[in-house]
C-alpha cells in the first residue's frame, strides 16, 4: 500500500503541474509536451511503449501495441528532461470474418527521467552518453480470447494459477546507452519492488544493440534475463536468457519516415503478464508506427 502511495502523489504531482502550467496563459510555460523524446525508444525492446500491428506467421495470433512516451518538460540545454509513458499490450486471436478476441492485454504507465551528455571515448565510435531512468505500474488480464463460451468458464490451459488471478507490478527500470548517429548500445536493469503474485525475483537485467544498414534498414537485438517461475514452490528459481531479435526498414522514401517495417524474431519468457511462467518462441511481420 505504501508504495502505491507512492506512486499516485507522483502522478497526482505531475497532473497539478498541468493544471498549474494551462492556467498561467501569461506565463512562459514550464512544461512543452512533445513525443520527440530526449532518449529515443529501444527498437527491439518488446516492451517498450509504442504503436505496432504485428502478426505471428507461425500462429493465428496478432500483437497490437498502442502507447507512446511523451517528454513534458526539457531543460534548456536539452540535456534533461522528464515526461510520461503509457501503453497496452494485446494478444489477440486471429478469428474467421476479420473478428480478433484478446486473449490477453497489459496496461503500464508510469513516470521518467532522462539525460544525455557527449563523451569521447578513445576508438570507439560513440560520441553520446545517454540515460533514462523509470518508475511504472503494469497490470495484466485476460479478456473474451481467453474465454469458452461453450463451458461458460475460463480456459485454464498451462496456467499453474486459478483464472481469473491478479497480476500487478511495480518497478524501476534504468537504462544507459552510448550512441553515435547510426548505432547504439545500451545496458539495462530493472527492480522490482511490488508484485502480484508475490515470490518473484525482483531483479532483471538487459542489454542491446542498434546498427544501421544501407537503404533505411537497420538490425536490431535486445537480451534480458528473465526470473522463470516454478510452479511446484510458488515463486521464482533462476533466470532465463530472453531475445527479441529484429530487421526493419523506415519507409523514408515514401514520405513515412516514423513508420518502420519489421521483422521480429522472439525466445523467451512471455512479455505478457499473464503468461509470466511461460516461455515463447515465435515470429513476426508488421509495422511499428513512432510519433
Amino acid at each position: 500500500m505504501k508504495n502505491r502511495s507512492c506512486i499516485n502523489k507522483a502522478l497526482f504531482i505531475l497532473t497539478a503541474m498541468l493544471l498549474i502550467t494551462m492556467n498561467n496563459a501569461k506565463a512562459e510555460p514550464l512544461l512543452h509536451p512533445t513525443f520527440n523524446t530526449l532518449f529515443k525508444p529501444l527498437l527491439a525492446d518488446p516492451t517498450e511503449p509504442r504503436i505496432a500491428v504485428m502478426p505471428w506467421l507461425e500462429k493465428r495470433h496478432l500483437q497490437l501495441d498502442i502507447g507512446t512516451s511523451v517528454d513534458l518538460y526539457k531543460s534548456d540545454n536539452k540535456n534533461f528532461a522528464a515526461g510520461v509513458d503509457f501503453a497496452t499490450y494485446s494478444l489477440l486471436n486471429r478469428g474467421d470474418n476479420f473478428k480478433f478476441p484478446v486473449d490477453a492485454i497489459d496496461y503500464l504507465f508510469g513516470i521518467n527521467a532522462s539525460w544525455k551528455q557527449p563523451v569521447s571515448i578513445g576508438s570507439l565510435p560513440f560520441d553520446e552518453l545517454s540515460g533514462k531512468i523509470r518508475l511504472s505500474h503494469i497490470s495484466a488480464h485476460f479478456e473474451d480470447g481467453h474465454y469458452d463460451e461453450a463451458t461458460h468458464d475460463w480456459i485454464q490451459g498451462d496456467c499453474p494459477l486459478d483464472i481469473p488471478f491478479t497480476y500487478s507490478r511495480e518497478f524501476v527500470n534504468l537504462v544507459v546507452a552510448l550512441s553515435s548517429p547510426k548505432h547504439r548500445v545500451y545496458a539495462g536493469y530493472q527492480y522490482l519492488y511490488h508484485s502480484i503474485p508475490d515470490g518473484i525475483n525482483p531483479h532483471s537485467f538487459q542489454a542491446g544493440a542498434e546498427l544501421s544498414t544501407p537503404g533505411n534498414t537497420y538490425l536490431a537485438a535486445d537480451f534480458k534475463l528473465l526470473p522463470i517461475w516454478q510452479a511446484s514452490l510458488d515463486e521464482t528459481r533462476g533466470y532465463r536468457g530472453t531475445w527479441n531479435l529484429q530487421a526493419g526498414m523506415r519507409l523514408k522514401s515514401i514520405g513515412l519516415e516514423n513508420v518502420r517495417v519489421a521483422c521480429n524474431y522472439f525466445s523467451g519468457m512471455s512479455r505478457h503478464g499473464m503468461y509470466f511462467y511461460r516461455p515463447e518462441s515465435y515470429t513476426t511481420l508488421g509495422c511499428i508506427v513512432d510519433l
